[in-house]
């Protein structure tokens, strides 16, 4: 399969994810105790504590990745932002002229959140002790996300592949490597090939929904079963059509999300020379998520960190590079160039709100 598709086996270089479940569980107990106890505060460093684990443990071409990122600057970046809704709520009540004011500058400003955040995770990031960067600007976030955003709902998700492209072309485009650049330009026709299944069972929902609403109303008798408590029968028709709404939506937004990654990562290109990887499979990403969740929700949360480690290791191991050469070969480069900022000497700058 590898060989008739890349011409050598070798060339691709999958990832590797070489955590357990039994090591995450004892991090993830102590993170849950320690959250619990400090009132929510010491998840800014839960996080940090998760993300080293995940990372150091995800392996490509036999090297981990490393995150950066300290608790502090987490928590600074999730108190602003709880500050921010607090003083939005509070004001709301006081004068809705100025909540509603707030908001409106939040929506402003949301551009500009959303490209710090990818920038600082993107800083904090490094692998073979050599950083990623981000160098994107407010403009591209606005029309990426804002204008894409509208688009989408205008259209009823009919133009969201457009929407998609815009979004994951500023993420790679803006996206560095040491000195090193990414690049992506997804095709439509493979976006709209991933949105159609999406959009029928979108289609679907809506259909089912509305029947199992009117049914609701106006009783499993047929249509002239319309005489006792109409709050009742009202309420029954809102749920009824909702939860089978939503659940197909549900389904339809994960089968849309995947698709779209396999399309963006295969038509992603490092340094002009070398292909990142997808081959996630829909029905079978759709499985583990369902049944991480029933299995969640049946242990009470137990199995959770199981859950997590099983996720991210399918999603590690189907994902990689098809290298043009030695990967050795780049990283030898970009350090003889000087150019590659190592993980040692770059500033954690900023904050992160959580984007």
């Amino acid at each position: 399969m590898q060989q008739a598709v890349f011409g050598r086996a070798e060339a691709l270089r999958r990832g590797e994810f070489r955590g357990s479940a039994g090591e995450y569980f004892g991090i993830w107990i102590v993170n849950i105790l320690l959250t619990i106890i400090t009132v929510g505060i010491y998840s800014a460093w839960a996080k940090v504590r998760r993300n080293r684990y995940f990372y150091g443990n995800s392996f490509v071409d036999g090297h981990s990745f490393d995150y950066h990122a300290k608790g502090l600057q987490i928590f600074i970046g999730r108190a602003i932002v709880f500050g921010y809704i607090i003083a939005y709520n509070v004001l709301l009540t006081v004068s809705p002229i100025a909540g509603g004011i707030l908001a409106l500058l939040m929506l402003v400003l949301l551009p500009w959140i959303v490209m710090r955040s990818l920038r600082f995770n993107a800083r904090v990031t490094s692998y073979r002790n050599i950083r990623f960067d981000f160098v994107g600007k407010t403009g591209g976030a606005f029309f990426a996300i804002i204008v894409g955003g509208l688009v989408s709902f205008f259209s009823l998700g009919i133009l969201a592949p457009f929407a998609s492209r815009w979004l994951y072309r500023y993420i790679f485009n803006n996206l560095r490597y040491g000195d090193r650049t990414f690049e992506t330009d997804p095709k439509i026709g493979a976006l709209y090939r991933v949105w159609l299944p999406a959009f029928l069972l979108m289609i679907v929902g809506a259909a089912v929904g509305a029947v199992v609403g009117i049914f609701g109303y106006y009783g499993a008798e047929g249509l002239e079963d319309a005489t006792a408590e109409p709050e009742m029968r009202l309420i029954l028709a809102i749920y009824g059509a909702l939860i089978p709404a939503f659940l197909l939506w549900g389904i339809a937004a994960i089968f849309y999300r995947i698709g779209v990654r396999n399309v963006v990562m295969n038509a992603t290109r490092f340094d002009a020379r070398h292909s990142l990887f997808s081959d996630l499979g829909r029905l079978r990403y759709f499985w583990i998520v369902v049944s991480n969740l029933v299995v969640s929700v049946v242990t009470f949360g137990l199995m959770r960190p199981w859950a997590a480690v099983r996720e991210h290791r399918y999603v590690i191991e189907h994902s990689g590079i098809v290298v043009d050469g030695e990967l050795d070969d780049v990283i030898s480069s970009m350090q003889a160039s000087g150019s590659a900022v190592t993980a040692e000497y770059l500033d954690l700058e900023g904050f992160d709100f959580g984007f």
